[in-house]
């Protein structure tokens, strides 16, 4: 993979650890509904998907890393040239 489709990667994690977030509250307030019997497996399930957002957060930052990894390489340089390339 090239440093583009990793960034991209990146950025498709990133959105989904806030889509679990929601998406577990959504889970959480709109499963249950008024029957006492499904309030249990609601909240549970919603918990099982809000358990997803770390996950998805730290693949976006390894993507992240990997993508600038690659892109410094690729480019010649190494982290901290800065003051080289002026």
């Amino acid at each position: 993979m090239n440093s583009i489709q990793l960034k991209h990667l990146s950025n498709i994690c990133f959105v989904l650890g806030f889509a679990s977030i929601l998406g577990s509250i959504a889970i959480w307030f709109l499963l249950g509904g008024p029957n006492v019997d499904l309030q249990p497996h609601a909240e549970r399930f919603g918990i099982f998907v809000g358990l997803w957002a770390p996950t998805f957060f730290i693949l976006s930052n390894r993507f992240d890393r990997y993508a600038e990894k690659k892109h410094d390489s690729g480019s010649g340089r190494q982290k901290g040239d800065f003051q080289s390339a002026m």
